[in-house]
């Protein structure tokens, strides 16, 4: 059994990196071949009218259509392809998803033929499975970060082309032509909402509900408020470039304060592994007696609960939002 299972495992693994490989070879060889062929197969009509194209854009959660119909009946799908599009992300959610089932099965199932412990593959399984999203969240974090550096400057950029005379949505295309992804990127998809017809203040609106910023939700109430009530919107633009500046280093005078703080804690948090590792390389029979004894397992439970209660103290004592 456990060969049959092995033999199945490693025939899914090698189809999946064959595949990888062909996707890789075809993407390198022809980049837009995907593009231009999703574009062609939506513009494509038939006789029956159930096949014309609705004008409503609609992300696809996977290329497979049966995939994409259980991803789009899920609630929290939604949620996730949210967090893929905030990460620009080019590959669909169903992508993940079934890379996180891959990763995870495997992990579990290798590890059983190596262990006898019930929970170790489990524990493995699970940490393979969350490495896709792990890596999502984090990219998602970087380019977060990227577009709340690069808004005063845009901001700036539109101030400076109301000033001279252009509409707000000209200053906003100046901001798509001279700034790279995720700011150029963004506006360009407001820019695009606005030539399709769609209303300045929904266009940003769903730019505040697609970027997950606060400095943008200030901007888009901002420019609604001025649009509805009127006043000097090349002003308004300066002073959010100025209060996110001024935000900006705040925030780096906080970071040099509690980088000595943040230090400490890293020292104390890791201080009781690296003794335990140190004695447990020179004197095993001294440690073996707290992990063996059922006194001993109490005391390190106690121990180690008390240390995570005081990491999370220290983790909010350190933590400062602006």
């Amino acid at each position: 059994m456990n060969i049959l299972i092995f033999g199945l495992l490693t025939f899914i693994v090698s189809l999946f990196f064959l595949e990888s490989i062909l996707y890789a070879f075809r993407t390198i060889r022809n980049p837009d071949r995907n593009k231009i062929r999703n574009r062609l197969k939506a513009l494509s009509l038939t006789d029956d009218a159930s096949d014309v194209p609705d004008i409503l854009r609609k992300r696809m959660l996977s290329e497979v259509p049966l995939w994409d119909r259980i991803l789009s009946s899920l609630s929290m799908a939604k949620r996730l392809d949210r967090l893929l599009e905030q990460a620009n992300v080019q590959q669909p959610l169903g992508f993940f998803v079934l890379l996180t089932l891959l990763l995870a099965i495997a992990g579990f199932l290798g590890t059983s033929f190596t262990t006898t412990s019930p929970v170790t593959p489990i524990i493995v399984g699970a940490l393979l499975g969350a490495i896709p999203f792990y890596y999502v969240c984090s990219k998602k974090k970087r380019r977060m970060k990227k577009l709340e550096s690069q808004l005063p400057d845009g901001l700036a950029l539109i101030a400076r082309a109301l000033r001279a005379g252009h509409a707000f949505s000209s200053g906003m295309s100046l901001v798509v032509d001279e700034f790279d992804d995720p700011l150029g990127t963004e506006f360009g998809k407001a820019m695009d909402e606005i030539n399709f017809g769609v209303s300045v203040a929904d266009a940003l609106k769903n730019l505040a509900a697609r970027v997950n910023s606060s400095d943008i939700k200030y901007f888009v109430v901002s420019v609604i408020i001025q649009r509805e009530a009127g006043g000097n919107l090349a002003e308004i633009m300066d002073k959010i470039a100025y209060v996110i500046l001024e935000r900006f280093k705040l925030r780096g005078k906080i970071k040099v304060l509690s980088a000595e703080g943040k230090l400490t804690a890293i020292v104390l948090s890791a201080l009781p592994f690296l003794v335990i590792i140190a004695l447990r390389l020179t004197n095993p029979n001294y440690i073996n007696t707290l992990l063996d004894e059922p006194t001993g397992r109490i005391i390190a439970a106690v121990a180690g609960s008390m240390m995570v209660l005081g990491i999370l103290i220290m983790k909010r004592l350190i933590h400062i939002k602006v």
